[in-house]
């Protein structure tokens, strides 16, 4: 790697007073430490001439017993550092891989793991595993979707409510209820053979109650607040605050989501290397195109400075995107590398999730249209950018595994879903669907993420006649809204550059929202987007400054052509696109 050095969490019985020494293999050892447990030992290597191949530590104690511990140093792919990650003309589809489908029902339930499949229960186990993704990764790729993000997969050996994956028990076994790490390996081969990347779900800031280091704590401040519970105030806000006072800040950061899920102490050294030498070995093993980091400005803000750079530094083309849950812009920019900060702090990460434009467009279409409401949510959205170092690389989306369905959040308005798909999958940014939204799963009468995070029609042999996955039993409406998706997605596909390229747009008006995707390098194509509320009859010559030379638009439901000159009329409540030419 292009870090010289690698630290070893060693552990076992009594070992943190033992010697240490390198009897097999090229390594040399930069320092061994204990900590506060006698069962833990971290030892750093210098393997910067080491070769591919194994290595063997000794392990003398003080009354002249060895132990001995073998470590394989693993060759790398070919240009492994040079990996490309997601990106604007991408597209990622989020799945909750225990609602998405059951591939293999053998490991639904695991000896020695006390949650068990129940699939009446809404909260517990239903048993989608990693090969219920990889039997649909045709699917996936036809709707036309080039990523995959999953939330976490990781061991999650709790008691109850494991299936959400964000409570980590063991940071480098795949959970045996959705497969091994080989399994996780193969999803990642076979959806790059279908043009798919693979995100992966990191959770940096907790752990899960049942984690070893609960009951054998490396050190005395491994857990923030003592080991013991004390919740956040989730003020994310006193980060930034010029009148904060220092311990608003200690209560966001340090305190616990809940009492099953322990907030780790990332000042530590030893556990901030942890973290960090896990997320690049990840990276690496499983050939990942992307990371995604749960809950990101929890954990420490010096230590996700140098997480990010030290991912970046290994693999600078790499993307790595924060949930930073704030409808303020300010603060979702403020940890995008290269944005304008009101302090020195030093951000690697390439990009954040855009809860603000959410919000804006759930807003705008369910307000009335007059001068300070409506569209105007999203254009002032948008003209906030200016805040981002790069807007075209945030990821945006119209809800997700945390938030009632947006066919839900919308009044289940199928006009209303369509104006909302339709601006996240043309505006700028990466845009991410949750799993179902393109068949208008929803969660009426409820915000239970147990059923927000429903199966997936289809994906478990007993679902009877509905079945999503090859279009069977839907609703006229559910139909469309999964061709509607399919048809906006194949755009990103046949016009790559437009994504990648400028957005322009109309301050709203008379209930007409306007914008254009454009590629400054190429003028042969543009794509034209119109969002109303009203019938409208739209001259386009009132678009001259974009249009002019250009001379045809063709709207992409029926392949109907128009000159640039013409006047449209468009039905109420409709969002249109036009390839402009």
């Amino acid at each position: 790697m292009e870090a010289p050095h690698v630290e070893l969490m060693i552990y076992a019985e009594d070992i943190a007073n033992d010697s240490v020494s390198v009897v097999k293999g090229d390594a040399t050892i930069v320092q061994s430490e204990a900590l506060d447990s006698r069962n833990y030992l971290f030892v750093t290597l210098d393997v910067s001439s080491s070769k591919a191949g194994e290595i063997v530590l000794q392990f003398t104690d003080e009354d002249g017993s060895v132990r001995e511990k073998a470590y394989s140093l693993l060759a790398r792919q070919k240009d492994a550092a040079k990996r490309q990650g997601f990106g604007p003309k991408d597209a990622i589809y989020l799945i909750a891989p225990d609602r998405f489908a059951n591939g293999d029902s053998s490991n639904d339930n695991i000896e020695g793991y006390v949650d068990k499949v129940d699939r009446s229960k809404k909260g517990g186990r239903h048993g989608g595993d990693i090969q219920g993704i990889i039997d649909n990764l045709g699917y996936i790729s036809n709707l036309g979707f080039t990523q995959i993000w999953t939330m976490p997969l990781l061991e999650n050996a709790m008691d109850s409510y494991s299936y959400h994956g964000y409570s980590t028990t063991d940071y480098y076994a795949i959970d045996p209820r959705f497969g091994t790490n080989q399994d996780y390996v193969t999803l990642s081969r076979r959806a790059n053979n279908a043009g798919i990347g693979l995100i992966m779900d990191m959770v940096l800031n907790h752990i899960g109650s049942n984690h070893l280091w609960m009951k054998d704590t490396p050190s005395d401040d491994w857990i923030n607040n003592n080991g013991k519970f004390v919740g956040t105030t989730h003020k994310r806000e006193a980060l930034h605050d010029p009148h904060a006072v220092e311990s608003d800040k200690i209560g966001f950061s340090d305190g616990w989501f809940v009492p099953t899920m322990p907030d780790l102490n990332q000042r530590n050294p030893h556990l901030a290397n942890y973290l960090i030498q896990n997320a690049i070995w990840w990276v690496e093993y499983a050939n990942l195109s992307g990371i995604r980091v749960d809950t990101y400005s929890y954990p420490d803000k010096d230590f996700l400075s140098q997480w990010t750079q030290r991912i970046m530094q290994e693999y600078p083309h790499l993307n790595i995107v924060g949930e930073e849950w704030s409808v303020n812009p300010a603060i979702t920019a403020y940890w995008q590398r290269g944005s304008h900060k009101h302090d020195d702090y030093v951000s690697a990460l390439p990009s954040v999730m855009d809860f603000p434009l959410q919000a804006a467009v759930v807003k705008a279409l369910d307000a009335d249209e007059s001068w300070n409401s409506g569209f105007i949510s999203i254009y002032e959205t948008l003209a906030t950018d200016f805040l981002y170092a790069d807007p075209n690389n945030l990821v945006i989306f119209p809800d997700n595994h945390d938030m009632s369905r947006i066919f839900t959040q919308v009044g289940h308005d199928i006009e209303k879903w369509n104006m909302a798909m339709t601006l996240f999958l043309t505006t700028r940014g990466i845009p991410q669907v949750f799993y179902g939204t393109e068949i208008l799963m929803q969660n009426e009468g409820t915000t239970d993420h147990g059923i927000i995070r429903t199966d997936f029609p289809g994906g478990w042999k007993d679902d009877g006649a509905k079945n999503a996955f090859y279009g069977k039993g839907l609703t006229p409406d559910e139909r469309f809204a999964q061709q509607r998706t399919k048809q906006l997605l194949s755009l990103r596909k046949t016009h790559p550059h437009l994504f990648e390229g400028e957005l322009k747009h109309y301050a709203p008006k008379d209930g007409v929202y306007t914008y254009f995707r454009l590629d400054n390098n190429n003028k042969k194509n543009a794509l034209m987007v119109v969002l109303n509320k009203q019938e409208t009859s739209l001259t386009l010559g009132q678009y001259d400054e974009i249009l002019s030379g250009y001379s045809s638009v063709t709207r992409l439901n029926d392949g109907a052509k128009f000159n640039t000159s013409d006047t449209l009329t468009l039905a109420p409540m409709s969002a249109t696109v036009f390839i402009v030419q």
